[in-house]
């Protein structure tokens, strides 16, 4: 994807919205490798439909709002949608030639004219049975009260618009056709065929969506039932954007009646949203998918995981590390008799999650547990409420939330004969995830790790804010990241990062004038990267798992020093949020943290190359870091 080159020699400068957007572009890329199968392919462009519908949910409100507000924002905004909309197209072809590379292995989307007599009176019963009693009817006027990414069907006859139809989210839009395995059929498509069963009379029928806003504001002191009565009106936000099929005459009128720009509105072939496609990818054709990958079991420490602990710690890299060896940590806490007292930070559970049962089977044998459990963690605060109420009927303490503060650290403690073992990570406790990002976890039975985290949660339940000696927190965690760049700043120092999101300027600026004083500064950043100076190397790594551990490492003249956490480096993490930053205190561990970020600088089967005058693509060769093991 084109993006402004930076002049000769300078930096480049971007907003988080348009880095944003150019790491969607990669992830779109993914569906073009060579090494990848087909259907992984196909889900990667799933992915990037469903990261584009988050971007224009969660992540481009304010630059709307701002160029409605100040004609000096227009043009950046402009040339946000217009970056957007060159993907969206792309993916369009893309999908074209996928779809030519299914049809040759066997799997076929077919339109209504491809059916047989027998199978369109098939589908013509299944419509009229079990689809046309679903399907709301909703008159023109309606128009400004469509659902945030629902699918409908515009139907209208002479110029206009006459009725919207909303294709109905309880049947599948991915139809299988009896009797030819492989072979499907979209529901919008035969509802578009069969009108005349929806409608007095047939009419033609383009299918749209709308994109809203979905941005919730609790601030202060907030409680459960607050964040209940915030989600129900979440999704009455702004229309960011309009998707319609190809070929509809009323796009005009569409933006006159939603107040949108002509250039929120994306005239697109169908499908719209491509995460139908996902159910593609769930077909059994193993050869068409990556094959499995088994994971490290570490069966020494599930044997005896306290006295493993005792001797040292553990970390683990997940997925190449099963993440079954955390979720049996915490079980046999949960049925130890010697344990006393649990506690977690907990943020995306989703609705099945062994931690979250383990720590409630904790409780029911009396152990003392207590879970800070964030609610506000966007779009999982449904799950998280779900499991508030399991966690205070099973006798598990919720903590309360502190004041403007989101939590977002992630830590895991028990005690156990007087003793405490740590869990700290870069990931979520949820072991679905586990399998699909990449996230470091520490083990440990550290008298300086483990008095830390009592004092965390501890500091959680008293609701202040935690003072801790080897840990680091908010503010507090930024001023020690920029000490640390700031002591490399000189011809031998070396700095190598790796996070999602690098935007915070603090920390930018102290790595320019450490690069400028002749640092080594490497940077491996999956996402947003608002600041790319000729001096840095950058690196993002997009492949097969999701890149998500934050690690930082600094060469402290020859005696290196490892950090991790949860935090990616941005204003709001260090100064609205409660992150965890911890530092890796066992040599042993930190030279096998140290040897897996260069092995990620060595990357050349996942990697692109980001200079200040665009990007390059480092694939086809014999090093994969994803698999790396410590």
């Amino acid at each position: 994807m084109p993006r402004r080159a930076a002049a000769k020699n300078a930096p480049l400068l971007l907003s988080r919205e348009r880095s944003w957007l150019a790491f969607n572009h990669r992830v779109l890329l993914q569906a073009t490798r060579p090494d990848f199968p087909l259907l992984e392919r196909v889900r990667f462009l799933a992915i990037f439909a469903n990261n584009l519908d988050e971007f224009f949910t969660a992540r481009i409100s304010g630059a709307q709002e701002a160029s409605r507000q100040d004609a000096a924002q227009r043009g950046p905004y402009l040339e946000l949608l217009a970056a957007a909309k060159a993907s969206q197209l792309e993916a369009s072809k893309l999908w074209t030639k996928l779809s030519n590379e299914l049809n040759a292995s066997a799997i076929h989307l077919l339109e209504w004219p491809q059916l047989s007599a027998d199978e369109q009176a098939y589908f013509g019963a299944f419509l009229a049975e079990q689809v046309a009693p679903l399907t709301d009817v909703i008159a023109p006027d309606g128009v400004t009260q469509l659902d945030s990414r629902a699918l409908y069907l515009a139907a209208g006859g002479d110029g206009e618009i006459q009725h919207f139809l909303r294709v109905p989210e309880a049947r599948s839009r991915l139809l299988e056709v009896p009797g030819r395995e492989g072979s499907f059929v979209l529901l919008e498509h035969l509802m578009n065929a069969r009108s005349d069963l929806f409608l007095p009379a047939p009419l033609p029928m383009y299918a749209l969506r709308v994109t809203r806003g979905a941005q919730i504001e609790l601030r202060g002191q907030v409680d459960w039932e607050d964040l209940a009565h915030a989600l129900e009106g979440r999704l009455d936000g702004a229309i960011s954007r309009l998707e319609v099929s190809a070929g509809c005459p009323w796009v005009a009128d569409l933006c006159a009646q939603l107040g949108l720009l002509r250039e929120e509105v994306y005239t697109l072939p169908d499908p719209l949203d491509y995460r139908v496609l996902e159910g593609i990818v769930a077909l059994p054709r193993r050869e068409l998918l990556f094959t499995a990958l088994p994971p490290r079991k570490r069966s020494k420490f599930h044997a005896n995981p306290s006295s493993y602990l005792e001797k040292q710690d553990l970390a683990l890299y997940h997925p190449s590390d099963d993440y079954e060896v955390v979720v049996n940590f915490v079980m046999g806490a949960a049925r130890d008799p010697s344990v006393t007292a649990m506690r977690a930070t907990l943020y995306r559970l989703g609705r099945k999650n062994p931690i979250a049962e383990a720590l409630l089977e904790g409780a029911r044998r009396g152990k003392d547990v207590a879970v800070f459990l964030e609610g506000r963690a966007r779009f999982d605060e449904l799950a998280n409420l779900y499991w508030q109420l399991r966690f205070r009927s099973g006798g598990v303490r919720v903590l309360p939330y502190p004041a403007d503060l989101k939590v977002h650290a992630k830590a895991l403690l028990v005690q156990r004969g007087g003793k405490g073992y740590v869990h700290v990570g870069t990931g979520n406790y949820n072991p679905a995830t586990g399998k699909l990002y990449t996230d470091l976890s520490l083990l440990s039975a550290s008298k300086r790790l483990s008095s830390d985290a009592q004092e965390f949660f501890t500091a959680l339940e008293e609701s202040r804010y935690p003072q801790m000696k080897w840990m680091k927190v908010g503010v507090q965690a930024r001023d020690m990241l920029v000490e640390r760049i700031e002591d490399e700043a000189h011809p031998t120092g070396h700095i190598i990062l790796k996070l999602n999101h690098l935007t915070d300027p603090t920390v930018l600026e102290a790595l320019v004038k450490a690069a400028e004083a002749g640092a080594k500064v490497e940077l491996i950043i999956r996402s947003t990267l608002t600041l790319i100076h000729p001096k840095f190397t950058v690196r993002s790594l997009v492949g097969r798992y999701l890149e998500h551990a934050r690690i930082a490492a600094f060469k402290r003249y020859g005696d290196w020093e490892v950090w991790a956490g949860s935090a990616d480096w941005m204003p709001r993490n260090f100064e609205r949020r409660l992150e965890l930053v911890f530092p890796v205190l066992d040599k042993r561990v930190r030279n096998r943290v140290l040897r897996l970020l260069k092995a990620q600088m060595q990357d050349d089967q996942n990697a692109f190359v980001l200079t200040p005058t665009g990007e390059t693509q480092r694939w086809g060769g014999a090093r994969n870091s994803q698999i790396e093991k410590l």
